[in-house]
């Protein structure tokens, strides 16, 4: 796939001369108006904007701001025919990769742009790698000594290097998209691209998935690639693929079958070489039976099956998985001390407890007892109270024996944390309901590391 280049410049004889001298080696469009321009830049994906100093009435630097906000690893070259040190280094403060001065040398522009590129490509290495990384520390927590997640780790290693299709099962919050990292990131794949099928219904998920020209709708500036054109030579991850309208299962059918795929409102075809991971809570072989599941395309996204038990039927590693989680909140930091462990009592408890949120509640409640904790040990009484009363919280003297204990600085500590949850960090809200100003709720929040 060739490059592409997005030339902003006012003058449309330039735009047209340099874009005639580009075609060649790149993929090269343009706009004489800037709002056009940033549009594009909002629904299309460009590896290098030529952008004018002046374009009309608007400022070259402002423009290079927006384009920055928009997307931060864009390679900018300015050009402008009046060239000075000072508008050069201001340029190159806010983010231009280089500025050159008309009448442009295509020799030297065309080295620079190679240079840009090559920047380009290099920021994108290192943006993969931190991904590959982040979702290897989450891969982390697939551990276990237990049979069924033993078995597990064993399908990933056997697979993760095999292009056939693989269908997750488990429960919300077993860890199905760390399976999907895993299978990725410990293998031969480039990219990896997550889609929600959950939240979309069947417009949404056809745009997403294999994006849209230019006016096909009102409003619509510029083409939108969809999550099939960047997952190509990689993996598509579906999570919630039960809930994906049953009216586009056969269209989406068709697109595996063929490998290929037509933008909404356009007419060339795309073709793509992409392993799909799809992943459900729901039990697909029932919605088959009852006609709410394609067979034919169960059977497509099942050459792989995976099943995650739920924690509560592998109780053996919840220990293991809270000394990982302990570890990852020491090293995230946000106590004055870090957390030795865990007493017996507490480890008694959450052994003994049934998850239904799964490795995923387990994981918060770890974070909330570290933040709580008076000491550097993770008490029972510091554990959500449901892990000693269940989650009715019916149990006479519940909150008085929440209490039992804490502390003056804990139980504000916990009320705090509590507000924030309700309210999701909004401080205004959180203030009001805390009954503090703003100001006092943040010098509460930097207090207790929170902020």
């Amino acid at each position: 796939m060739l490059p592409r280049i997005l030339i902003l410049d006012d003058e449309s004889s330039i735009c047209v001369s340099l874009s005639l001298a580009l075609q060649p080696n790149y993929d090269v469009a343009w706009e004489t108006d800037p709002r056009l321009g940033l549009a594009r830049l909002q629904g299309e994906s460009f590896d290098l904007v030529l952008l004018d100093m002046v374009i009309g009435e608007y400022d070259g630097l402002d423009l290079l701001e927006q384009i920055r906000s928009l997307d931060p690893w864009v390679a900018v070259i300015m050009m402008t025919a009046h060239g000075s040190i000072r508008s050069s280094v201001s340029a190159m403060k806010r983010g231009a990769f280089m500025y050159l001065t008309k009448p442009l040398d295509l020799e030297e522009l065309q080295i620079h742009m190679q240079q840009a590129l090559e920047f380009r490509a290099l920021n994108d290495s290192v943006a993969y790698l931190n991904e590959r990384l982040r979702a290897q520390s989450q891969a982390e927590q697939l551990v276990g000594v237990s049979p069924a997640m033993q078995g597990v780790l064993q399908m990933i290693e056997k697979f993760r290097n095999v292009d056939a299709n693989v269908l997750i099962h488990g429960e919300s919050g077993t860890g199905k998209s760390l399976v999907a990292q895993a299978l990725h990131f410990q293998g031969k794949w480039k990219h990896f691209v997550s889609v929600n099928c959950s939240a979309m219904d069947e417009r949404q998920l056809e745009e997403e998935l294999f994006g849209y020209k230019s006016g096909v709708y009102p409003g619509s500036v510029g083409d939108q690639r969809g999550k099939l054109d960047y997952a190509n030579q990689g993996t598509l991850y579906l999570d919630g693929i039960g809930d994906m309208p049953l009216s586009f299962q056969a269209k989406f059918l068709r697109v595996l079958q063929e490998k290929a795929f037509t933008p909404v409102g356009g007419r060339e075809i795309h073709r793509f070489d992409t392993r799909v991971i799809a992943a459900s809570n729901r039990d697909l072989r029932a919605m088959v039976e009852a006609g709410a599941f394609r067979r034919d395309l169960f059977y497509r996204l099942n050459t792989v099956e995976i099943d995650l038990p739920p924690l509560r039927e592998r109780r053996e590693d919840i220990p293991l998985l809270c000394a990982q989680f302990l570890q990852r909140s020491n090293a995230l930091g946000g106590r004055r001390t870090k957390l030795k462990g865990i007493t017996a009592e507490a480890q008694e408890l959450l052994n003994a407890y049934d998850y239904p949120g799964n490795v995923r509640e387990l994981a918060n409640a770890i974070e909330y007892a570290g933040i709580v904790a008076a000491d550097e040990w993770i008490r029972g009484r510091d554990l959500p109270y449901r892990f000693s009363y269940g989650d009715t919280g019916s149990e006479p003297g519940v909150s008085e024996k929440l209490l039992e204990g804490k502390t003056l600085q804990q139980l504000e500590q916990m009320a705090i944390l509590s507000a924030f949850q309700r309210h999701g960090g909004k401080r205004k809200a959180m203030a009001a309901e805390l009954g503090i100003s703003e100001r006092g709720l943040w010098n509460k929040l930097k207090e207790y590391d929170l902020a």
